[in-house]
């Protein structure tokens, strides 16, 4: 396990962990691996399905968990990528910000 994965997965549980997400997404870190988090909040490192799956470089990642980056705004200047359900997507955009 990554130093830079299990930070990942630490800032992931502080932000969404626990919280009824009514569906899994994935935080698929490029260069690192993912983390998982499933519709009931659990917050795991490894892959599985998801609803919506998130990749990003480790610095976009970092930043988004800092609160210092716009999801919608990375998303649409590309520096986020998204595959899956949008409309969940949007929903962890505010969650996430």
């Amino acid at each position: 396990m990554s130093e830079m994965l299990a930070k990942a997965e630490a800032a992931v549980s502080e932000k969404l962990g626990g919280a009824d997400l009514g569906g899994a997404v994935k935080f698929d870190i490029e260069g690192e691996g993912p983390i998982l988090v499933a519709s009931d909040g659990t917050v795991s490192q490894g892959d599985g399905e998801a609803d919506v799956t998130i990749t990003a470089s480790p610095e976009v990642f970092n930043e988004l968990m800092a609160g210092e980056l716009n999801p919608t705004s990375a998303y649409m200047s590309g520096r986020l990528k998204i595959d899956g359900d949008m409309g969940f997507a949007m929903k962890l955009a505010s969650m996430l910000a």
